[in-house]
């Protein structure tokens, strides 16, 4: 079960431990490695990014991220966000629940139709969480994102 963490990160499964924002690249890799296969990626304006697949799930993560306009004080170092995505799923989207469990506040958010998770976290998920909406009405969310804020 993946444990969403509002303002602090993502617990991994099987107490591989915990993705906390501003940890630093090496740190987030191992925690993660211990999962799964990492492997490194690009995102604009972050200092590294690497994705891990586990039982379904893509896990993107990246850090030591710059602000686009080149402003110092808004660069963001250490880990800066997490994103949980589905893979496999059709045009359709996710049509069924997810082989492991993300849970916010006691909500599997992969775990039950769109309508019926975003009802259950009114009025709506805490600063930082962000999930991608179903493509069908009755469909799975397909991704959630997670930042320090």
């Amino acid at each position: 079960m993946f444990d969403v963490l509002p303002g602090t990160g993502l617990a991994l499964p099987h107490r591989a431990g915990v993705l906390r924002f501003g940890m630093s690249e090496r740190e987030s890799q191992w925690a993660v490695s211990t999962l799964a296969d990492v492997r490194e990626t690009w995102i604009c304006q972050a200092g590294w990014a690497f994705t891990a697949r586990y039982e379904g799930l893509e896990l993107l993560a990246y850090g030591d991220c710059t602000d686009r306009f080149g402003r110092t004080d808004r660069d963001v170092p250490g880990l800066a966000a997490v994103h949980l995505c589905r893979s496999g799923s059709g045009p359709a989207g996710p049509t069924g629940p997810s082989a492991v469990p993300v849970v916010l506040h006691g909500v599997d958010l992969f775990g039950y139709p769109a309508a019926e998770v975003l009802a259950a976290l009114e009025p709506g998920p805490p600063a930082g969480v962000k999930p991608a909406p179903a493509r069908s009405p009755s469909g799975y969310l397909p991704e959630v994102r997670l930042s320090a804020g």
